[in-house]
């Protein structure tokens, strides 16, 4: 497991190097983390508007790095991907091969941990229009009580639709395991 400290550790050696390699480029610095699910979501901007925090100095467009929770790789998850829900499914289809196929369910129950109710419905209905707010509260609350979606709810969730993500690309990992 990697700890939240270990995840800025990772992240600002991968800065580092990225820096010196491309030193023309604004230098990057960690701004927050977040726990997630899947690991740490770890914001980043740069030095300068950490620094001053004024607004001229603000880099814009840069989506948060995920490192994963489970071997430190990390993932940089563009802006226009991360604003949209679903980023998660995507991660864990086309990056995370290893983990076993999550359907809608997996991935409503996991904001439903993650973030309440109320954010898994929002999720739920993004991703399944067809269920209407009563179905959508129905569904999350038979994943908050330990049960499975009817067959009837399930049903209304399976029609695909086609969103366009940019992808989620790995920069680096998984990271080696420190000796302490």
């Amino acid at each position: 497991m990697v700890t939240k400290e270990r995840a800025v550790e990772l992240v600002e050696a991968l800065l580092l190097r990225e820096h010196e390699a491309s030193p023309w480029l604004p230098e990057l610095g960690v701004i927050k983390v977040e726990e997630h699910a899947l690991g740490w979501l770890v914001f980043l901007q740069g030095v300068e508007y950490i620094r001053t925090r004024r607004f001229e100095d603000m880099l814009i467009g840069q989506g948060p790095y995920l490192v994963d929770r489970q071997d430190g790789s990390i993932h940089h998850i563009p802006v226009t991907t991360y604003v949209r829900e679903g980023w998660e499914a995507l991660y864990r289809e086309h990056l995370n091969p290893a983990a076993p196929p999550e359907g809608l369910v997996t991935v409503v129950a996991a904001v439903l941990r993650s973030d309440g109710a109320l954010a898994a419905m929002r999720y739920l209905r993004k991703q399944a229009p067809k269920l209407g707010l009563q179905d959508a509260k129905d569904y999350v609350l038979a994943l908050q009580t330990g049960s499975q979606p009817s067959e009837q709810l399930v049903s209304l969730t399976q029609q695909p639709e086609e969103s366009p993500y940019q992808w989620i690309e790995t920069l680096a990992g998984p990271a080696e395991k420190r000796s302490g």
